[in-house]
């Protein structure tokens, strides 16, 4: 398989995972707690982004940075990508488009985000070769 391929995949599944968490904090606080929907999913997001970056670290990319410096440089990667869902769940709440179905939306286009912030800014390898 190619390694990009099997790579992304990996991702996705990890992505899987995290979203399950976003989702369920998402629909409590907005079922149960009566939170704003677009509060509710960026604290959703939030905890997904800590997890997804434990996993990624341990199953997705070879290259681990030193776990504080690449959380830190997740969790900027992230706050574009929160960003995007939140802003996405907004505009799209906004047009009466039921909350869930706006998430599914923003879930889709944020992972391309993610994933391309992860694979080249947080666990891209340093350049080793000598010039």
């Amino acid at each position: 398989m190619n390694p990009v391929l099997s790579q992304f995949l990996r991702f996705a599944a990890v992505g899987a995972v995290a979203t399950v968490v976003h989702y369920a904090i998402l629909i409590a606080l907005v079922q149960f707690a009566h939170v704003n929907p677009v509060l509710s999913t960026a604290c959703g997001f939030s905890v997904a982004a800590v997890l997804s970056y434990v996993l990624n670290r341990h199953f997705t990319f070879s290259h681990r940075p030193v776990f504080a410096h690449g959380l830190a440089m997740f969790f900027v990667v992230g706050a574009v990508g929160l960003a995007l869902n939140a802003g996405i769940v907004a505009l799209l709440t906004g047009q009466g488009i039921y909350y869930l179905f706006s998430q599914f939306a923003a879930t889709g286009l944020v992972l391309i985000w993610n994933y391309s912030a992860a694979r080249f800014v947080v666990f891209r390898a340093p350049d080793v070769s000598s010039s």
